[in-house]
């Protein structure tokens, strides 16, 4: 792509990946735009982060894999097949549970409610989190061929958690005490 702009949405629509023409205003498009603010986010907590709350590297993995998610919502199926590196796989899941345990390590148990903030890295994660939940809302209100895989949602149910108890992780290691409601 040699320039950024193409002109062919000035009419208010896009194309999804298969060619299908579709308003901006289409539900799959708010479902990938969520995804996209999501990762933008999860970028900005990154580089607020000092590395020793958790691996740098698992948070990309993770950027990459919301890039996968905005593939998937983006492709039109019924007229293309998914691209098999926009496909949200088990093995996914599965690591993103074994992140979250991993981070869980060492953690105060939680007994009540816990009001978001402490470090500005651990509130970015908060935001984060709450980007993720209206992200899967969104998805989940997809209907007919738009419908988003199971994985998929199950990726984007665990991320949230992620985000919860890493923000939880960053106040810990940073010493700063998590305020009760």
């Amino acid at each position: 792509m040699s320039k950024i702009y193409t002109r062919t949405g000035d009419d208010g629509t896009t194309s999804l990946v298969g060619g299908k023409r579709v308003s901006k205003t289409h539900p799959r498009l708010e479902a990938y735009g969520t995804i996209d603010e999501l990762n933008s986010f999860i970028g900005l907590m990154l580089s607020q982060m000092d590395g020793k709350a958790e691996n740098p590297e698992n948070i990309r993995w993770i950027q990459q894999k919301l890039f996968n998610t905005g593939g998937c919502l983006a492709t039109d199926t019924t007229a293309f097949e998914l691209p098999a590196n926009c496909r949200i796989l088990p093995e996914d899941v599965e690591r993103l549970e074994k992140m979250i345990d991993a981070l869980e390590e060492g953690l105060p148990q939680q007994r009540s409610f816990i009001l978001p903030g402490g470090t500005q890295a651990a509130s970015y994660a908060h935001v984060a989190r709450t980007v993720c939940r209206r992200a899967e809302r969104i998805i989940i209100a997809l209907e007919g061929s738009d419908t988003a895989p199971a994985e998929l949602l199950r990726f984007i149910n665990r991320l949230s958690d992620y985000l919860f108890v890493l923000a939880r992780r960053i106040n810990f290691f940073s010493g700063t005490p998590e305020k009760i409601w």
